[in-house]
């Protein structure tokens, strides 16, 4: 009989131990690097921005340090971006920004994402194929994915607006004649949880052949 009480005390004693084991792994990996799944589906495009929260000169350079590995066709690398951190520059490009600049206006950093034409999807200044200067687009948007994927690891936000003046910006940021304006991405951290949006049905998207 005492033998059973020893075992069973013992066994208590264990079950005590794991149990204490469990329940601090969670905060032991809180300061882990998030998965590549976790980013890819805490990624939201957010229109509502923590205007108590900044963002530092040296986060903006590691986040596109991380963006130049993003591939590019025969590595021309054509994308170029043009970061507004400063409160005047800020607020000019929340101007330029149509309807979604009451969405972005907490967002402590505007980037103006550019590609040089004749680059990518050429050869010897020749269009390789009918998608010609497309595959700057292409590139650029190849970029584009690698900033906002790297943002989230990092725990910022971001938005894509294909809804700006281009002109305007142009002048701005004083944009040279042989790049093409893309779109304006907001950086910053998000005020309030958005929803997931629904995807289309798988197969009207994978086909297998």
């Amino acid at each position: 009989m005492k033998n059973l009480l020893y075992a069973a005390a013992l066994l208590l004693m264990l079950a005590g131990c794991t149990g204490k084991e469990e329940a601090a792994a969670p905060a032991a990996n809180a300061n882990q690097s998030p998965s590549f799944d976790e980013v890819l589906t805490s990624r939201r495009s957010v229109r509502d921005y923590d205007s108590t929260k900044t963002i530092s000169k040296a986060e903006v350079q590691e986040l596109f340090k991380a963006v130049q590995e993003a591939p590019s066709w025969a590595n021309q690398q054509p994308t170029k971006y043009y970061v507004a951190m400063s409160q005047d520059k800020v607020k000019a490009v929340q101007q330029l920004v149509g309807a979604n600049k009451e969405r972005i206006a907490g967002a402590p950093v505007l980037i103006v994402s550019t590609y040089e034409k004749g680059k990518s999807g050429f050869h010897q200044g020749q269009a390789t194929n009918e998608v010609g200067d497309g595959w700057g687009a292409y590139d650029n948007g190849l970029s584009n994915c690698y900033l906002i994927m790297k943002a989230r690891a990092m725990g910022f936000d971001t938005l894509i607006m294909g809804m700006r003046d281009a002109d305007a910006l142009r002048e701005l940021f004083a944009i040279p004649g042989s790049e093409t304006v893309m779109a304006v991405i907001s950086l910053g951290y998000r005020a309030s949880e958005p929803k997931q949006p629904q995807h289309r049905p798988f197969d009207e998207v994978v086909k297998f052949f």
